[in-house]
C-alpha cells in the first residue's frame, strides 16, 4: 500500500531512500555537462567533421538504450538529411561511409562488442556512450569514439547521459541543432523542482506519483518523441515502482477498442468496469497524454485527443519550460525518473535499489 505521507515528509524520505536514488537522479544535469566535456576532449566534433555520411545507425541496446534510441530517431527524421537506421543489431551492410551510435551499460554486451568490432573493420565510424571497461569497450579502443561516464549512476537513471551523447553526436554531424547546454540548466532546474523538501503542492515529481499511485498508468504519446518518453517513463515505473504501465502512440492506443473504453470508464469517479467482488484487487486505469510538438498541428491534436478522452491528463511541458524539444523531452523523462522513485520508496518497491551504492566520502 502507497504511503502517501512519506512523500511530504522531507526527512523519512530521505531515511527511506538508502541508496541515494533521488541524489542520483538529481544529477541528470551533471551527466549531460560531463558527456558534453568528454566529447571536447577526444574531439568528438573534428573527428566527425567527415562530411555527410551514407547512413546514421542507431543501435538498440536493452536498458534506458531503447527508448533513448527511439527518442533520437523521433528527433532526426523530420529534418534530417541522411537516413536514419534504428536496429538491434549492425546491420551486414556496415560500410565506410555510415556512422554508428550505441549507448549501453552493459560491459560485457557481447552481441554489442561484436556488431562494433564488425562495423569498426568495414570502415564505419562508432561512437559509443557506454562503459569504458569491460568487452564493449575493447571492442572500440583506438577504432572508435567512447564517451564513457564519469558521473556515478545507477544504468536505469543514465537517460540523460545517453541523451547528450546522441545530440552531441548529431551535432557534430550536422544532422541536428540541439542546445545540449540548455539542456542541462533545465535538467538542474527540473531536479530542483522535484527536490525532496518540496511538498507535492509544488512539487511536480511528487504530484506525478500521486496521479499514477494505485492507478494503472497509460501513458499514450501525441507526437513520436512523446511516444518514446513514455516507453521511458514506463521502464522507470517498472524499475523503481514496481509498476505495470502501458506506453504507446495515441492513435495506436485507440485502435484497441476494448482497453478504451476501459480507459473512458476509468476517467470518472465511477468505475462501471468495476467488479465487487474483486473490487480491492482491482485497478483503474489513468490516462496521461504526453505532447512534445508545439504549434498549429500540435495544438489540434491536443485539442482532439482531449475531447476524445476528456478524463484524460495532459502533460505538455512546452507549456511550461522554454526549450527546444530535445530539451522538452530530457526534462519530461526527468520527471518520471523522479516520481517512480517516489513510488517506489512510498510504497517500499524500489525494483532496482540494490544495484546502486552511492559514493561515500
Amino acid at each position: 500500500m502507497l504511503d502517501d505521507t512519506l512523500l511530504d515528509d522531507p526527512a523519512r524520505l530521505a531515511e527511506a531512500d538508502t541508496s541515494g536514488l533521488l541524489r542520483a537522479a538529481a544529477m541528470a544535469g551533471a551527466q549531460v555537462r560531463s558527456t558534453t566535456e568528454i566529447a571536447a576532449e577526444i574531439e568528438l566534433a573534428d573527428r566527425l567533421d567527415l562530411g555527410r555520411p551514407r547512413a546514421l545507425v542507431l543501435v538498440v541496446r536493452p536498458g534506458v538504450g531503447r527508448a533513448l534510441t527511439k527518442l533520437l530517431a523521433a528527433l532526426l527524421m523530420p529534418s534530417c538529411p541522411v537516413p536514419v537506421v534504428v536496429t538491434d543489431a549492425v546491420p551486414s551492410w556496415i560500410g565506410a561511409l555510415d556512422v554508428v551510435f550505441a549507448h549501453t551499460d552493459d560491459p560485457a554486451d557481447r552481441e554489442l562488442a561484436a556488431g562494433i568490432e564488425r562495423a569498426s573493420r568495414y570502415g564505419a565510424t562508432v561512437v559509443l556512450s557506454g562503459p569504458q571497461e569491460g568487452p564493449v569497450a575493447a571492442s572500440i579502443a583506438g577504432k572508435g569514439l567512447l564517451l564513457a561516464p564519469r558521473i556515478p549512476v545507477p544504468p536505469e537513471l543514465t537517460f540523460a547521459r545517453g541523451l547528450a551523447a546522441g545530440l552531441a553526436t548529431a551535432n557534430a554531424l550536422g544532422v541536428l541543432v540541439a542546445d545540449v547546454e540548455a539542456l542541462a540548466d533545465q535538467l538542474d532546474a527540473e531536479a530542483e523542482r522535484g527536490h525532496l523538501g518540496r511538498d507535492s503542492f509544488s512539487n511536480p515529481a511528487k504530484a506525478l506519483a500521486l496521479r499514477l499511485a494505485d492507478r494503472v498508468p497509460m501513458l499514450w504519446g501525441l507526437d513520436p518523441a512523446a511516444v518514446a518518453v513514455a516507453e521511458h517513463a514506463a521502464y522507470a515505473l517498472g524499475a523503481y515502482a514496481g509498476t505495470v504501465c502501458d506506453a504507446a502512440d495515441y492513435r495506436q492506443a485507440l485502435a484497441r477498442p476494448a482497453l478504451h473504453r476501459a480507459a473512458v470508464a476509468g476517467s470518472g469517479e465511477q468505475d462501471i468496469f468495476a467488479d465487487p467482488e474483486f473490487d480491492e484487487q482491482g485497478l483503474r486505469p489513468r490516462v496521461l497524454l504526453l505532447a512534445l510538438h508545439t504549434g498549429p498541428t500540435a495544438d489540434a491534436a491536443r485539442y482532439e485527443a482531449s475531447n476524445t478522452l476528456p478524463g484524460a491528463g495532459l502533460i505538455a511541458p512546452g507549456d511550461e519550460i522554454v526549450g527546444d524539444e530535445p530539451v522538452r523531452a530530457g526534462v519530461l523523462a526527468l520527471r518520471f525518473e523522479l516520481a517512480a522513485v517516489y513510488l517506489g520508496l512510498a510504497a517500499g518497491s524500489l525494483g532496482g535499489a540494490g544495484q546502486y551504492a552511492p559514493a561515500t566520502a
